[in-house]
C-alpha cells in the first residue's frame, strides 16, 4: 500500500493499524519517494521503535536521506504497545488503588469494593486506546517530519549496505540496528501453562481475572506488575534470587530507599521471598495452579497461584546480524559498539534495547541521534553510564548519582540531608514528613506513608552527589537534578538552596538545602 501522496487522519491511520495487526496477509505500508525507484539512503533504520524513529527525523533535519524499515505496521516500537506505555497505565491505576484501599469508607472515599478493580478490564482499556499513539507517530514522521519508511514488512539483512523488505531490495551508505529486545523466560517446567505471562503476553493474551499471582523475579517490572496485581486485589509474590531492586539492571539505588519501598510493598500484604528461585510450575487442565518455590534456607514451599508473571529482564536478538552481518556481541547478548554506536563491522551502528546500558527511552532515542550525527559527520559520543533512573510501585520511585554508601567510599566527608529523619529516640513515624502534592492525605493521616527523600552531599566540595526519592510528582525534577550534577563544574547544596522552589513541591531538596548552606561546615539534617 503506497501512501506516499495519501494524507490519512488520525482515525484512517487507526483503522490501517488495526487492520494490518489483524490480517497476517496484509500488504506492507510504503512512504516512498516515487520519482526514485533505486534511492541510495544515507541510513537504513532497521526498526522504527524509539531510536529508529529519532535518528531517521534528526538524520532528515540535518538534510539527510534516511529509511526506517519496521515489521510492525507503526511506528514507536514496544514501548506504546507494549510496555512502557501500558506498565504507566497500570502503575496509575495502581497509586489510584492504593489510595482508595487505605482510605476506605474514611472521609469523603466510598467503601473500597475489591470486587470493582479488575486486572483484565485495564487490560482492555488499554488495548482499546494503543493504536492511537501509533496513529500519530505514523502521521508525524511522513506529514511533519518528512521521513520515508517501509511499515508491515519484517528486514531481511543482506550485507552491511542491503536490506531486503516487501519485496524489494534497498540500499544505504549505513545500516543501523534497532530491533529491539524480548523478554527472558527461566528453564523451569511447566512454563507452557496457560496463565504464564511475562509483560508482553500479558496485554496480548490474558483472557481471565487473576486471583493470585507469583512474580519470578526481583527487576523493576517484577516490582511494578507486582505492585499492580496486587493494588487490584490478586494477592501476590515476589520470587527473586536477589534482593528485590537489586538486579543488575538497576544501579545506584540507596539501601535506605530499598529499604522504605520494599517495605511498603510488605506492609500492604505482598508476600517478597529473597534469596529463592522457582523449581517448577504445576498445573491442572492445562492451566496453572501453583508453583514450588526453593526458599534462601533450602526448604521448598508450594505456593497456590493461577497465574505466574515473569519479570526477568530481556534479551535482545542477534542471530541474523552476527551470521550476515558478523558484528560482535557482549556475554549478555547485548551488541558491542563504542560512544559512537559503532559495532565492530565498518558501517554499521547499532542503538537501543541492542546495547548495553539500561532499556530506557532516553538511551533509545539519544543513541539513535548519535548514530545519526555521526553519520551525517560529526565526532559526537554518547556515554550512557551515569543516569537518571525510576520505577513504580504505588509509588513514584527516583534516584539519581551515588548511594549514600557509594559516597562514602570515594569521599572523606558525606553529609546527608534527609526526610523524614533517622534520630534515636524521636518518634518519626507520627512526622507528616514529607508532605507534598501527592502525599497531603497521607501526611495528615498516615504520616508513615508519606514518603522517603535523601540529598548526598560531598562535605568537602560542597557538590551534591547524589538524590533519592519515594513519593509523587518528583521524576520531573530528576532529568534536571541529572544534568546539574553531572555537568563539570557540578551543583553545590549553595545553588540548590538559592533555587526558586514551587512551594509545595514533591521533592524538598531546595529549602532543606537552604537549611544547611548558610554553614561553613555542612552537618546532617
Amino acid at each position: 500500500m503506497d501512501i506516499r501522496d495519501r494524507h490519512p487522519n488520525l482515525a484512517e491511520w487507526n483503522d490501517l493499524i488495526e487492520g494490518s495487526l489483524a490480517d497476517p496477509d496484509s500488504e506492507p505500508i510504503l512512504n516512498l519517494d516515487p520519482d526514485d525507484p533505486d534511492p541510495l539512503y544515507d541510513a537504513i533504520f532497521v526498526g522504527g521503535g524509539a531510536g529508529g524513529r529519532f535518528g531517521a527525523a534528526y538524520m532528515r533535519a540535518m538534510g539527510g536521506r534516511p529509511l526506517i524499515i519496521d515489521a510492525w505496521p507503526f511506528l514507536g516500537g514496544s514501548c506504546p504497545h507494549q510496555a512502557c506505555v501500558p506498565h504507566h497505565l497500570f502503575s496509575e491505576a495502581a497509586e489510584e488503588l492504593d489510595r482508595m484501599r487505605w482510605f476506605s469508607d474514611e472521609l469523603f472515599f466510598p467503601k473500597f469494593d475489591a470486587s470493582r478493580a479488575s486486572i483484565l478490564e485495564l487490560v482492555r482499556l488499554f488495548l482499546a486506546g494503543r493504536a492511537s499513539a501509533h496513529a500519530f507517530m505514523n502521521w508525524q514522521t511522513k506529514e511533519q517530519l518528512d521521513v520515508s519508511y517501509v511499515l508491515n514488512a519484517r528486514a531481511t539483512l543482506v550485507d552491511p549496505r542491503t536490506v531486503r523488505a516487501g519485496g524489494r531490495t534497498f540500499r544505504a551508505r549505513n545500516l543501523v540496528l534497532g530491533t529491539g529486545a524480548r523478554p527472558l523466560t527461566p528453564d523451569v517446567p511447566g512454563l507452557d501453562l496457560h496463565g504464564v505471562y511475562d509483560f508482553v503476553s500479558v496485554v496480548e493474551e490474558l483472557d481471565y481475572e487473576p486471583t493470585r499471582c507469583v512474580v519470578i523475579g526481583g527487576s523493576k517490572v517484577a516490582m511494578e506488575y507486582g505492585s499492580f496485581f496486587h493494588a487490584t486485589g490478586c494477592d501476590t509474590t515476589i520470587v527473586s534470587r536477589s534482593p528485590v531492586m537489586r538486579s543488575s539492571s538497576l544501579h545506584h539505588v540507596d539501601e535506605d530507599l530499598r529499604a522504605y519501598v520494599v517495605g511498603g510493598m510488605r506492609e500492604r500484604g505482598m508476600d517478597i521471598l529473597e534469596g529463592a528461585e522457582p523449581v517448577a510450575v504445576h498445573g491442572a487442565a492445562g492451566s496453572v495452579r501453583g508453583v514450588t518455590v526453593r526458599l534462601a534456607s533450602g526448604e521448598e514451599r508450594e505456593i497456590e497461584t493461577d497465574m505466574v508473571f515473569l519479570g526477568l529482564g530481556e534479551r535482545p536478538e542477534t542471530t541474523e546480524a552476527q551470521a550476515v552481518l558478523g558484528i560482535d556481541v557482549g556475554p549478555t547478548g547485548r551488541v558491542v559498539v563504542d560512544h559512537h554506536m559503532r559495532t565492530t563491522t565498518p558501517n554499521v551502528y547499532a542503538i537501543g534495547d541492542l546495547i548495553g546500558g539500561p532499556m530506557e527511552m532516553f538511551k533509545a532515542r539519544k543513541s539513535g541521534v548519535t548514530a545519526a550525527r555521526n553519520i551525517m559527520g560529526e565526532d559526537l559520543e554518547f556515554d550512557f553510564s551515569e543516569y537518571p533512573d525510576f520505577l513504580h510501585t504505588t509509588y513514584e520511585v527516583s534516584w539519581v548519582g551515588l548511594t549514600e554508601a557509594e559516597a562514602r567510599e570515594a569521599c572523606d566527608e558525606v553529609i546527608v540531608i534527609q526526610m523524614p529523619p533517622y534520630v534515636e529516640g524521636l518518634d518519626t513515624q507520627h512526622l507528616p514528613l514529607p508532605c507534598a502534592e501527592g502525599t497531603m492525605l497521607y501526611a495528615f493521616s498516615r504520616p508513615r506513608l508519606s514518603g522517603f527523600q535523601k540529598l548526598v552531599v560531598d562535605g568537602t566540595t560542597r557538590k551534591v552527589l547524589g538524590a533519592h526519592h519515594c513519593g509523587y510528582g518528583a521524576k520531573d525534577a530528576f532529568q534536571y537534578l541529572d544534568h546539574l550534577i553531572h555537568r563539570p563544574e557540578g551543583l553545590t547544596v549553595d545553588e540548590l538552596g538559592w533555587m526558586n522552589e514551587l512551594f509545595l513541591n514533591p521533592e524538598h531538596f531546595v529549602q532543606l538545602s537552604r537549611l544547611r548552606a548558610g554553614k561553613s561546615t555542612l552537618t546532617h539534617l
